[in-house]
Protein backbone atom coordinates (compact mmCIF):
# COMPACT_ATOMS: atom_id res chain seq x y z
CA UNK A 1 0.00 0.00 0.00
CA UNK A 2 2.83 2.45 0.97
CA UNK A 3 4.20 1.81 -2.04
CA UNK A 4 1.02 2.35 -4.53
CA UNK A 5 0.63 5.81 -2.28
CA UNK A 6 4.46 6.78 -2.96
CA UNK A 7 4.12 6.50 -6.85
CA UNK A 8 0.67 8.82 -6.87
CA UNK A 9 2.27 12.21 -7.34
CA UNK A 10 4.46 10.38 -10.18
CA UNK A 11 1.49 9.20 -11.91
CA UNK A 12 -0.29 12.50 -11.88
CA UNK A 13 3.23 14.48 -12.78
CA UNK A 14 3.91 12.45 -15.72
CA UNK A 15 0.10 11.79 -16.99
CA UNK A 16 -0.16 12.93 -20.67
CA UNK A 17 3.47 13.61 -20.79
CA UNK A 18 5.82 12.22 -23.64
CA UNK A 19 8.81 9.88 -22.53
CA UNK A 20 11.17 8.14 -24.76
CA UNK A 21 12.64 4.89 -24.07
CA UNK A 22 15.76 3.07 -25.08
CA UNK A 23 15.16 -0.39 -25.12
CA UNK A 24 18.32 -2.60 -25.51
CA UNK A 25 20.89 -5.18 -23.53
CA UNK A 26 19.33 -7.86 -21.56
CA UNK A 27 15.83 -6.19 -21.57
CA UNK A 28 15.71 -6.85 -25.17
CA UNK A 29 17.04 -10.55 -24.78
CA UNK A 30 16.32 -12.32 -21.99
CA UNK A 31 12.62 -13.72 -21.84
CA UNK A 32 12.04 -12.63 -18.52
CA UNK A 33 12.92 -8.97 -18.66
CA UNK A 34 11.14 -8.81 -22.02
CA UNK A 35 8.13 -9.37 -20.42
CA UNK A 36 8.53 -7.54 -17.64
CA UNK A 37 9.71 -4.61 -19.76
CA UNK A 38 6.47 -5.28 -22.17
CA UNK A 39 4.24 -4.98 -18.86
CA UNK A 40 5.68 -1.90 -17.79
CA UNK A 41 4.51 -0.14 -21.32
CA UNK A 42 1.43 -1.34 -20.88
CA UNK A 43 0.95 0.00 -17.38
CA UNK A 44 2.45 3.44 -18.51
CA UNK A 45 -0.10 3.28 -21.70
CA UNK A 46 -3.13 2.69 -19.17
CA UNK A 47 -2.05 5.48 -17.30
CA UNK A 48 -1.95 7.84 -19.94
CA UNK A 49 1.51 8.51 -20.28
CA UNK A 50 2.25 8.84 -23.88
CA UNK A 51 5.65 5.95 -24.69
CA UNK A 52 7.87 6.31 -27.46
CA UNK A 53 10.09 3.60 -28.17
CA UNK A 54 13.16 3.11 -30.06
CA UNK A 55 15.45 0.23 -29.92
CA UNK A 56 18.85 -1.36 -31.03
CA UNK A 57 20.07 -4.55 -31.49
CA UNK A 58 23.90 -4.37 -32.18
CA UNK A 59 24.19 -8.03 -30.92
CA UNK A 60 21.60 -9.61 -33.63
CA UNK A 61 23.61 -7.25 -36.25
CA UNK A 62 26.46 -8.94 -35.24
CA UNK A 63 25.80 -12.44 -34.92
CA UNK A 64 24.39 -12.28 -38.93
CA UNK A 65 27.25 -10.58 -39.88
CA UNK A 66 29.09 -13.16 -38.34
CA UNK A 67 27.18 -15.85 -40.46
CA UNK A 68 27.67 -13.98 -43.12
CA UNK A 69 31.26 -13.64 -42.93
CA UNK A 70 31.08 -9.74 -43.27
CA UNK A 71 33.44 -7.53 -41.00
CA UNK A 72 32.09 -5.11 -38.31
CA UNK A 73 34.09 -2.47 -36.54
CA UNK A 74 33.38 -0.16 -34.49
CA UNK A 75 34.55 3.57 -33.24
CA UNK A 76 34.06 4.98 -29.82
CA UNK A 77 30.90 2.06 -29.26
CA UNK A 78 29.38 3.50 -32.93
CA UNK A 79 28.79 0.69 -35.42
CA UNK A 80 31.08 1.87 -38.47
CA UNK A 81 28.14 -0.23 -41.44
CA UNK A 82 29.72 -0.89 -45.12
CA UNK A 83 27.88 -0.48 -48.01
CA UNK A 84 27.84 -5.11 -47.76
CA UNK A 85 26.67 -4.82 -44.28
CA UNK A 86 23.91 -1.94 -44.54
CA UNK A 87 20.92 -4.45 -45.91
CA UNK A 88 21.68 -7.03 -43.72
CA UNK A 89 21.54 -4.27 -40.66
CA UNK A 90 17.71 -2.83 -42.20
CA UNK A 91 17.20 -6.68 -42.38
CA UNK A 92 17.47 -7.20 -38.63
CA UNK A 93 16.23 -4.06 -37.17
CA UNK A 94 13.62 -3.10 -39.36
CA UNK A 95 12.03 -6.27 -40.09
CA UNK A 96 13.46 -9.20 -37.51
CA UNK A 97 13.73 -6.86 -33.98
CA UNK A 98 10.92 -4.24 -34.79
CA UNK A 99 8.12 -6.42 -35.79
CA UNK A 100 8.83 -9.03 -33.25
CA UNK A 101 8.89 -6.42 -30.42
CA UNK A 102 5.75 -4.86 -31.66
CA UNK A 103 4.27 -8.58 -31.71
CA UNK A 104 5.26 -8.93 -28.17
CA UNK A 105 4.42 -5.65 -27.04
CA UNK A 106 1.10 -6.21 -27.86
CA UNK A 107 0.11 -9.72 -27.00
CA UNK A 108 1.01 -7.74 -23.41
CA UNK A 109 -1.45 -4.56 -23.54
CA UNK A 110 0.43 -2.28 -25.32
CA UNK A 111 -0.75 -1.15 -29.21
CA UNK A 112 2.37 -1.36 -31.04
CA UNK A 113 3.33 -0.11 -34.39
CA UNK A 114 7.11 -0.47 -35.89
CA UNK A 115 8.02 2.18 -38.45
CA UNK A 116 11.56 3.44 -39.10
CA UNK A 117 13.04 6.97 -39.95
CA UNK A 118 11.97 5.82 -44.12
CA UNK A 119 8.22 5.64 -42.90
CA UNK A 120 6.87 9.01 -43.38
CA UNK A 121 10.47 10.48 -43.92
CA UNK A 122 10.70 10.96 -39.74
CA UNK A 123 14.06 11.09 -39.96
CA UNK A 124 16.81 11.33 -42.67
CA UNK A 125 20.15 11.33 -43.02
CA UNK A 126 23.62 12.01 -44.84
CA UNK A 127 27.30 10.12 -44.47
CA UNK A 128 30.06 11.39 -41.59
CA UNK A 129 32.16 9.31 -43.22
CA UNK A 130 31.49 8.11 -46.44
CA UNK A 131 30.34 4.79 -45.44
CA UNK A 132 26.54 3.66 -44.33
CA UNK A 133 26.55 5.15 -40.50
CA UNK A 134 24.71 8.19 -40.64
CA UNK A 135 24.58 11.72 -39.35
CA UNK A 136 20.55 12.35 -38.94
CA UNK A 137 19.78 15.93 -40.24
CA UNK A 138 16.05 16.23 -40.65
CA UNK A 139 13.05 14.86 -38.28
CA UNK A 140 9.61 15.50 -39.08
CA UNK A 141 7.48 13.60 -35.82
CA UNK A 142 4.36 14.02 -37.69
CA UNK A 143 3.44 10.39 -37.78
CA UNK A 144 4.74 10.08 -34.40
CA UNK A 145 2.08 12.35 -33.14
CA UNK A 146 -0.63 11.01 -35.68
CA UNK A 147 0.51 7.31 -33.92
CA UNK A 148 0.06 8.76 -30.14
CA UNK A 149 -2.45 11.00 -30.86
CA UNK A 150 -4.52 7.41 -32.18
CA UNK A 151 -3.48 5.58 -28.92
CA UNK A 152 -0.79 3.71 -30.14
CA UNK A 153 2.85 3.25 -29.01
CA UNK A 154 5.42 4.03 -32.45
CA UNK A 155 8.49 1.35 -32.15
CA UNK A 156 11.57 2.85 -34.03
CA UNK A 157 13.88 1.10 -35.65
CA UNK A 158 16.96 3.54 -36.12
CA UNK A 159 17.61 3.55 -40.21
CA UNK A 160 16.73 6.50 -42.00
CA UNK A 161 16.19 7.40 -45.60
CA UNK A 162 18.85 8.86 -47.28
CA UNK A 163 18.77 12.58 -48.35
CA UNK A 164 20.28 11.94 -51.73
CA UNK A 165 18.27 9.64 -54.05
CA UNK A 166 20.93 7.80 -55.17
CA UNK A 167 21.23 6.50 -51.30
CA UNK A 168 19.12 4.24 -49.93
CA UNK A 169 19.27 4.73 -46.49
CA UNK A 170 21.75 4.62 -43.51
CA UNK A 171 22.32 2.75 -40.15
CA UNK A 172 22.24 5.17 -37.34
CA UNK A 173 23.06 4.65 -33.65
CA UNK A 174 19.71 3.97 -31.94
CA UNK A 175 20.88 6.04 -28.43
CA UNK A 176 21.19 9.40 -31.40
CA UNK A 177 17.96 8.87 -32.67
CA UNK A 178 16.63 8.44 -29.45
CA UNK A 179 18.12 11.89 -28.41
CA UNK A 180 17.04 13.49 -32.02
CA UNK A 181 13.46 11.97 -31.58
CA UNK A 182 12.83 13.27 -28.04
CA UNK A 183 14.37 16.94 -28.74
CA UNK A 184 11.67 16.60 -31.92
CA UNK A 185 8.82 15.97 -30.00
CA UNK A 186 9.64 17.58 -26.52
CA UNK A 187 9.58 14.92 -24.72
CA UNK A 188 9.91 15.40 -20.89
CA UNK A 189 12.36 12.50 -20.24
CA UNK A 190 14.44 10.31 -22.47
CA UNK A 191 15.02 6.63 -20.68
CA UNK A 192 17.89 4.32 -21.69
CA UNK A 193 17.43 0.94 -20.53
CA UNK A 194 21.33 -0.70 -20.18
CA UNK A 195 23.06 -3.39 -18.73
CA UNK A 196 25.01 -1.63 -15.83
CA UNK A 197 23.30 -0.38 -13.04
CA UNK A 198 23.95 3.34 -14.55
CA UNK A 199 27.10 5.24 -14.87
CA UNK A 200 29.91 3.77 -12.59
CA UNK A 201 32.60 6.04 -10.95
CA UNK A 202 36.48 4.82 -10.38
CA UNK A 203 35.22 2.40 -7.95
CA UNK A 204 32.28 0.59 -10.01
CA UNK A 205 29.55 2.94 -7.42
CA UNK A 206 26.83 4.36 -8.65
CA UNK A 207 26.59 7.88 -9.68
CA UNK A 208 23.12 9.27 -9.07
CA UNK A 209 23.37 12.13 -10.79
CA UNK A 210 26.00 13.76 -13.26
CA UNK A 211 26.96 16.86 -15.30
CA UNK A 212 28.78 17.58 -17.84
CA UNK A 213 31.79 18.57 -16.24
CA UNK A 214 32.19 15.55 -14.85
CA UNK A 215 30.97 13.17 -17.83
CA UNK A 216 34.12 14.67 -19.70
CA UNK A 217 36.67 14.49 -16.87
CA UNK A 218 35.53 10.89 -16.30
CA UNK A 219 36.00 9.89 -20.47
CA UNK A 220 39.83 11.45 -20.23
CA UNK A 221 40.26 9.17 -17.46
CA UNK A 222 39.21 6.16 -19.49
CA UNK A 223 36.67 5.29 -16.83
CA UNK A 224 33.79 5.99 -19.04
CA UNK A 225 34.56 4.20 -22.23
CA UNK A 226 32.61 2.45 -25.34
CA UNK A 227 28.76 2.53 -26.10
CA UNK A 228 28.48 4.76 -22.49
CA UNK A 229 30.11 7.35 -24.20
CA UNK A 230 27.41 7.99 -27.06
CA UNK A 231 24.60 7.40 -23.98
CA UNK A 232 25.68 10.26 -22.09
CA UNK A 233 26.09 12.25 -25.36
CA UNK A 234 22.75 11.94 -26.32
CA UNK A 235 21.64 12.51 -22.18
CA UNK A 236 23.23 16.15 -22.60
CA UNK A 237 22.54 17.07 -25.87
CA UNK A 238 18.44 15.97 -25.09
CA UNK A 239 18.99 18.02 -21.87
CA UNK A 240 20.42 21.26 -23.94
CA UNK A 241 17.02 20.89 -25.68
CA UNK A 242 13.87 21.21 -23.71
CA UNK A 243 14.48 17.58 -22.75
CA UNK A 244 13.81 17.95 -18.87
CA UNK A 245 15.64 15.08 -17.60
CA UNK A 246 17.37 11.76 -18.98
CA UNK A 247 17.99 8.76 -17.11
CA UNK A 248 20.55 5.54 -17.45
CA UNK A 249 19.17 2.76 -15.73
CA UNK A 250 19.93 -1.32 -15.44
CA UNK A 251 17.26 -3.05 -17.87
CA UNK A 252 18.51 -6.31 -16.03
CA UNK A 253 16.22 -5.14 -13.13
CA UNK A 254 12.64 -6.47 -14.14
CA UNK A 255 10.20 -3.66 -14.03
CA UNK A 256 12.96 -0.76 -13.77
CA UNK A 257 11.00 1.61 -15.85
CA UNK A 258 8.54 1.56 -12.84
CA UNK A 259 10.94 1.80 -9.80
CA UNK A 260 12.82 4.14 -11.68
CA UNK A 261 9.67 6.77 -12.34
CA UNK A 262 7.63 6.03 -9.68
CA UNK A 263 9.51 5.66 -6.55
CA UNK A 264 11.01 8.68 -4.95
CA UNK A 265 14.89 7.23 -5.00
CA UNK A 266 14.94 5.88 -8.38
CA UNK A 267 17.58 3.15 -9.46
CA UNK A 268 19.81 4.94 -11.80
CA UNK A 269 21.78 8.17 -13.10
CA UNK A 270 19.93 10.88 -13.50
CA UNK A 271 21.12 13.58 -15.65
CA UNK A 272 20.12 16.96 -15.80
Amino acid sequence: MNILLDSLPFIRQFQNQIMVIKYGGAAQINPDLKLSFAKDIALLHLLGIKVVIVHGGGRSINEMLDRLEIASEFVDGVRVTSQEAMPVVEMVLSGNINKELCDFLNTNGARAVGISGKDGHLFGAVSESGNYTGKITKVDPSLIYLLLDGGFVPVIAPIAYGESLKHEGFNINADYVACEIAKAINASKIIFLTDIKGVLDQNNKLIPTLDEELFETLKKENVITGGMIPKLQSCFECTKNNVQKAHIIDGRIKHSLLLELFTSGGIGTEIY
